[in-house]
């Protein structure tokens, strides 16, 4: 399974090496990689209806819990199939939507990422590696979102994207990281035997907290919805691919994952019955008043993001069922209608569905997917695999545990679904009834890579709504299973009777169908709806960020002006500050100062040439005479290093310091013979810092001298340096061996600077930019 998330990754590479190949020649190649792996998952599909499960473990850092474990379940099975069946049309569709663009070989770079990023998350079995594939999804679909990089909006949608989802990441990894110092383990699979523990724990109510913060603004919802809508900037393979079955399902996917460990809880429950119908309810009313298909699909998109947390909030068996199923439903039939829209888009340069009609007769095969994606998203009965995920919604609200609450939570899902459905008959079959326009009589169908993918899922949602068993008893099934815990024993079917169940179905299509013919949305509709925006989230968390943004600005000009001599102040002020409250908090400093050896004549000589070489250097008008009493400074040092019995450490003072002062010389021999002394004011202001550090830091030499010696340490490192690390010389093996993280970190910080500097250099600047 590690080759099939990292497959991706090295195909990126490959794409940034020959991409020029792809453009033309070889972009036939590029659907190849996610039909293969679309085929071997499919392959696992018998071993996984059976109940079994597919579990791999790699060591990665196994001294912090941290290891390439991978399980391949009946929810993972799902999210799978979905990533690479769903991505397989997206590349099809994808190769010709962008055909001839500038861009063309890194947006499949981008999106290959992006489907790695998608199978590591729904793959992991560690919870810590789960969260780096997180944050590559959050990434990678930034650069698909902002793809087309001269547009203002589409960068603003990235960032706004990125913001959000990025700012919840951070929460869920504090989520991660507490569960698994509570259960102490890391591996998903064997929390489930320490469910009672972690619900047991006081901080209980903390995590799912921070969790439910990373999967919300993950899967977009109520507060948080509004960067989706925004988000459909990005060019119609993105949006179909990310906002149908893959980015905006992460998040349940984390919900749902942690459903058997976290849930059945109150507040689990309660607050994803809250969130979710909140969400799912607003934006199905919202979706009534767009006019671009592709806003009308997002909102869509939202609400049904919400049906499935709330069902999960439901937290009944017969709500698992329905999770799965409409999770599959779902994808089916939204992928389709944002397909159909990119073609509408691609060939009228429209999807303003007030100017859009009569497409069927210059787009029949494109008509036919977006009316059956349609009338799957509405719920037709007998015909359609939607019809089978709205029978079970209902299903699940009148099986809920609480009985004063059924009715209330079967109106919601009733009145959500009737939005649905209209909203769904606006994208889907508005384009294409009615009169062709004059100006439409011109249109053609775009290439068949283009319009035959939507067909392909348009005509599995009805197989799959003919014959449910297919997708029951082989997919859907084990993921409802592996989300509810045990055996739902659930086995899908086209008819159960003319029942309350059914009545609701027929309800909500009517009502729904009379909604779509009634509702005219026009454009001063939707300018009357976004008055409200004032009030609305995505108002009052950008005014929190622009808040945040103009405190940046004004601690920036406070602490960072730029000036080198005011950033040691600050950082000597504060090292200051830090160590004199912990000396505070010791206690009094019990030194027998009688007992003490006092130093000899010599090393009082050499801390009256230090203190004559620091006065030269703070008075000295001259740069070189500066640079000369430095050096004095660190040969006096070199010199107390070799009365300690030091003389590895007076080596490489010796040497550091010669290096500098010939360093210094040639740097600063041709700038003005004179510095400009700074005021008496600065002087004393200086002079006060330094000796208030000098004192401090004598006070903690007087506190060490005060405090029981203990060896441990350095016995430790004496004793494993050489078993351990395979070195002689203890001082090297702390440095390369056992402080070898932080060496790596300066390497790292070392190779960004590096970066940085190259980047510099390289940079080609418009005339207009330099200007």
């Amino acid at each position: 399974m590690l080759l099939t998330v990292l497959s991706g990754l090295i195909f990126s590479i490959v794409l940034v090496l020959f991409g020029r190949k792809f453009k033309a020649k070889w972009s036939i190649l590029l659907p190849i990689l996610p039909t293969l792996l679309f085929l071997y998952f499919a392959y696992q599909i018998p071993q996984i209806s059976e109940g079994k499960s597919i579990i791999q473990h790699i060591d990665w850092v196994p001294s912090l819990g941290v290891n390439f474990d991978f399980h391949l379940d009946g929810l993972s099975l799902l999210f799978a199939l979905l990533i690479t069946g769903i991505g397989s049309c997206i590349f099809f569709y994808g190769r010709a939507y962008l055909k001839g663009h500038p861009y063309f070989d890194r947006f499949f770079g981008y999106l290959l990422l992006f489907m790695s990023a998608m199978l590591g998350v729904v793959l992991s079995d560690n919870i810590l590696l789960l969260f780096v594939f997180w944050e590559l999804t959050s990434i990678s679909s930034f650069f698909l979102i902002g793809f087309n990089n001269d547009n203002p909006d589409s960068r603003k949608s990235a960032l706004t994207a990125l913001g959000i989802t990025g700012f919840g990441g951070f929460f869920m990894l504090l989520a991660l990281v507490l569960i698994g110092n509570i259960a102490d383990t890391y591996t998903i699979s064997e929390l489930f035997t320490h469910r009672e523990t972690i619900l047991n724990h006081e901080l209980y109510p903390l995590i799912i907290g921070l969790l439910f913060v990373g999967a919300f603004t993950k899967s977009a919802q109520f507060p948080f919805h509004f960067w989706l809508p925004g988000a459909m900037k990005a060019p119609t393979p993105v949006s179909a691919y990310l906002h149908s079955a893959t980015m905006v399902k992460a998040g349940i996917y984390l919900l749902a994952r942690f459903t058997p460990i976290l849930g059945d809880h109150t507040y689990w429950n309660t607050t994803l019955l809250v969130v979710g119908g909140i969400t799912m309810l607003y934006a199905a009313i919202h979706s009534l008043f767009r006019i671009d298909m592709k806003a009308i699909l997002a909102y869509s998109t939202i609400s049904a993001l919400g049906v499935l947390t709330f069902l999960l909030g439901l937290g009944t068996r017969e709500a698992m069922i329905a999770v799965s199923v409409f999770i599959l439903a779902h994808a089916l039939y939204k992928a389709t209608l944002f397909m159909v829209t990119g073609i509408v888009d691609h060939e009228t340069h429209t999807r303003d569905i007030t100017v859009l009609s009569g497409l069927r007769k210059v787009l029949g095969p494109v008509a036919l997917a977006g009316i059956l994606a349609a009338l799957s998203s509405a719920g037709l009965p007998f015909l359609t695999f939607g019809f089978i995920g709205k029978d079970l919604i209902y299903e699940a609200t009148l099986h809920y545990t609480i009985p004063e609450w059924i009715w209330i939570l079967t109106g919601l899902a009733v009145a959500t679904n009737i939005g649905l459905v209209a909203a769904g008959f606006m994208a889907g079959i508005k384009p294409f009834v009615g009169t062709l326009p004059q100006e439409f009589e011109k249109v053609h169908l775009p290439y068949k890579s283009m319009w035959i993918p939507p067909l392909l899922l348009a005509i599995l949602g009805v197989i799959f709504g003919i014959l449910p068993a297919l997708a029951g008893d082989f997919i859907t099934n084990t993921a409802s299973n592996a989300i509810w815990g045990n055996d739902t024993a659930s086995h899908l079917k086209v008819w159960h009777g003319f029942n309350t169940v059914f009545i609701l179905s027929l309800v909500t299509l009517i009502v729904g169908s009379l909604i779509y013919f009634i509702n005219k949305p026009s454009l001063s509709k939707l300018q009357a709806v976004e008055r409200l925006n004032n009030i609305s989230p995505q108002r009052i968390i950008t005014g929190y960020a622009n808040d945040i943004v103009r405190f940046g600005q004004w601690y920036t000009n406070l602490f960072h002006n730029g000036y080198l001599r005011s950033y040691h102040l600050k950082i000597i002020l504060f090292a200051e500050a830090l160590i004199a409250y912990r000396l505070w908090l010791s206690g009094p400093i019990n030194v027998d100062f009688w007992t003490l050896t006092y130093p000899d004549w010599y090393e009082i000589a050499i801390i009256f040439i230090l203190i004559g070489a620091i006065y030269l250097v703070v008075t000295t008008p001259s740069r070189l005479t500066a640079v000369v009493g430095m050096s004095v400074i660190g040969y006096c040092i070199c010199l107390i290093f070799v009365i300690y019995s030091a003389p590895d450490l007076a080596m490489t003072q010796f040497t550091i310091d010669t290096l500098s002062t010939v360093l210094f010389v040639l740097v600063l021999y041709k700038l003005p013979p004179f510095i400009n002394l700074t005021s008496h004011t600065v002087l004393i202001r200086d002079a006060v810092v330094a000796l208030g550090f000098g004192v401090i830091l004598s006070l903690v030499a007087f506190k060490v001298w005060s405090e029981p010696i203990s060896t441990e340490i350095s016995d430790f490192y004496g004793e494993n340096a050489y078993l351990l690390a395979k070195g002689k010389n203890v001082v090297n093996v702390i440095l390369v061996d056992f402080r070898g993280i932080d060496t790596m970190f300066e390497t790292v910080v070392l190779s960004i600077a590096a970066i940085g500097v190259y980047s510099l250099i390289r940079l080609r600047l418009k005339s207009s930019e330099r200007e």
